[in-house]
């Protein structure tokens, strides 16, 4: 069992992070580097309203999608990363956004074009239901959506939990035990957030997740400015260790490429296949727009909230450490900054950044949960889901950090060497989207996508 566990543990590292990288360069390429091109007309549609009104806004489904990304793994993974690969795994989680911005386009397009209209009048969908509809593979969509419940239910729903109650560690009321209380508590915010359906959670995202996230970048400036005299150093530290090519292929696995990478691809989680849950359930007039706001949310996670982080910590002076990985890194650099006050900020930032992960991971959850039923789950279905999910995290909260994170890595494993591989198959149907409304933009219209003429042979809920 042992070498089970270090063989899917492998996988983890770089096999996964090769893969997502490569996929993402291979999207780059067919969107023509929609990246950088078309970063100006995702800013655009970010705030268009719904088609129908009560629907989810292409904001909202970004909210969700983005308040699952954006959790505590933009403060504690991203303080590992620095402390265990250096300064210049910053710079390579960086590139990741770059990359990953076009895997979250294409899987998230596809997710839009592919979604099901459920008995209210909105829609759902995500992985599963492009894999089935368009690769006729019902069991290889059963297996995707297993996977996806097992990694955001199961395996970030407990890290989540962890990261949450070790931000408290350097509190000096904080004892060992009291991981249990914190694990209780979160639970009970968690079943308090669900309770409530996916209208409440796409309301609280959507209010939550802004607010948080102005407030800690904002925090992140401030500290830049006081510590100004340490930008020069800290820039060259950076590009220093990024480039430091005996180091990093003297022990590749332990790098900062591979730290960065990795950090990165796990908080931004472009081409695991998560976000295009959130993205099917957006109300727009092309599958498109949906795909440009879902790119933005991977530049939101981790060029403005895991930068805010590094800067937080590399400006402060405080030296990364092995044995100060985690919230204390973060902790004592905000202590440097901001004195008795910074670390108080840094646990209510990982308070709400927790709670909003939760929801934003539980909102996927209900959809896979909604496949596999082939509707959205009944009353005690749902409620039994609920109450087992509230009940993972609160074990969570007393697991050690290494096999939180190590879970975590393992889980996502089968979802992205199941997503990439089917994006490349039919991403097809993508790209010929794209075409479609960068043509009906230069004409000067509003673009309205019609599945048929646009080369989508299977029969389709909506789009017809």
């Amino acid at each position: 069992m042992n070498s089970i566990y270090q063989f899917l543990l492998s996988l983890g590292s770089w096999p996964l992070a090769t893969l997502l990288i490569a996929g993402g360069l291979y999207f780059t390429l067919r969107t023509k580097f929609l990246q950088v091109r078309m970063f100006a007309e995702s800013l655009k549609v970010v705030f268009e309203k719904p088609q129908k009104s009560g629907s989810v806004s292409s904001f909202g489904a970004l909210m969700i999608s983005t308040a699952s990304r954006v959790g505590t793994g933009n403060i504690i993974g991203v303080s590992t990363a620095i402390c265990f690969g250096g300064a210049g795994a910053v710079f390579w989680m960086w590139v990741t956004a770059v990359i990953g911005g076009a895997s979250a386009f294409v899987e998230s397009t596809l997710a839009q074009i592919y979604k099901r209209r459920d008995s209210d009048g909105g829609c759902f969908g995500g992985p599963s239901f492009y894999i089935e509809s368009a690769l006729k593979n019902k069991l290889l969509a059963v297996v995707f959506a297993i996977a996806l419940i097992f990694t955001y239910g199961v395996g970030y729903n407990m890290l989540a939990s962890y990261n949450l109650q070790s931000t408290f560690e350097v509190f000096k009321f904080y004892k060992p035990q009291y991981c249990w209380f914190f694990g209780g508590a979160t639970a009970l915010l968690f079943i308090a957030a669900v309770i409530g359906g996916n209208k409440w959670i796409v309301r609280t995202t959507g209010t939550l997740v802004p607010f948080m996230g102005a407030c800690y970048i904002l925090l992140s400036l401030v500290a830049l400015v006081m510590h100004y005299d340490n930008i020069p150093a800290m820039l060259k530290q950076v590009f220093a260790d990024a480039f430091n090519f005996k180091a990093i292929f003297g022990g590749f696995t332990g790098s900062c490429i591979m730290w960065g990478l990795k950090r990165g691809l796990y908080s931004n989680e472009a081409g695991i296949g998560s976000a295009p849950n959130a993205a099917a359930a957006a109300d727009v007039s092309h599958p498109v727009k949906q795909g440009l706001v879902q790119m933005l949310s991977v530049f939101i996670d981790t060029n403005l909230i895991c930068m805010a982080t590094a800067v937080m910590c590399l400006a402060s002076g405080v030296e990364p450490a092995a044995e100060i990985s985690g919230a204390k890194y973060i902790q004592l650099s905000l202590h440097a900054s901001f004195g008795k006050l910074g670390p108080v900020f840094i646990a209510a930032a990982m308070v709400l950044f927790a709670y909003t992960t939760l929801l934003g991971n539980f909102y996927y959850v209900e959809s896979c949960f909604a496949y596999l039923f082939g509707r959205k789950p009944g009353k005690y279905s749902i409620l039994t889901i609920r109450l087992a999910g509230a009940m993972l995290i609160f074990l969570g909260a007393a697991m050690k950090m290494e096999h939180a994170w190590n879970v975590a890595d393992i889980s996502q494993c089968v979802l992205a060497f199941i997503n990439i591989p089917v994006c490349i198959m039919i991403g097809g149907v993508a790209y010929r989207a794209l075409e479609d409304y960068v043509k009906q933009r230069k004409e000067g219209r509003d673009p309205v996508y019609k599945a048929a003429e646009n080369g989508v042979k299977q029969p389709t809920d909506f789009w017809n």
